[in-house]
């Protein structure tokens, strides 16, 4: 028999997640919308839909897979807005939301280069990439296959190998 949880402990339970996951969130969801108020908004609205969903959160998933889903689907509502696709959202490396360590020259090139994949290659690059997930665990979260996941990041890769030659200045080793 499973307990019911009051909104103490739901609450308690939203703390947790904010603690563990809220960084992890701004970062996808800025990398989905280049905007880091648009993200920050959407980080927040991930968790008040996190706690208003918790009771019911079947476990099917992980709580980070569950939560990347409804930031994604945030991040998408977003863009779906009109006004949105009226607003420059052209981003640089340095606009990040707090990088682990700055960028070298190449790392910044590499950034640039994901950020301007096409949106579904992206999602499948930042959540395997960036984030560590698992094919199993990025298919659950974006609702594809687990093979779409690995067409996409194969497909990413070879746009972005063309992207990095095309702008290879540097000597050969």
């Amino acid at each position: 028999m499973e307990t019911v949880k009051g909104p103490d402990s739901l609450e308690k339970e939203l703390e947790r997640m904010v603690g563990l996951y809220q960084l992890h969130l701004l970062r996808l969801c800025y990398a989905y919308l280049h905007d880091e108020e648009l993200a920050k908004d959407a980080v927040q609205e991930t968790f008040i839909k996190a706690y208003r969903n918790l009771g019911s959160f079947r476990r099917d998933a992980s709580e980070q897979t569950w939560l990347n889903r409804i930031a994604i689907n945030t991040c998408k509502d977003l863009r779906r807005t009109g006004w949105f696709r009226h607003v420059d959202r052209s981003i640089t490396p340095d606009m990040i939301a707090e990088a682990a360590e700055p960028a070298d020259e190449q790392s910044e090139g590499l950034t640039i280069a994901v950020m301007n994949l096409p949106v579904k290659l992206r999602e499948a690059a930042l959540l395997c990439w960036l984030q560590g997930m698992t094919y199993e665990e990025a298919s659950d979260a974006l609702g594809i296959t687990h093979q779409a996941v690995s067409s996409r990041l194969n497909r990413a890769r070879k746009k972005l190998r063309r992207a990095l030659e095309g702008s290879d200045d540097h000597d050969p080793a």
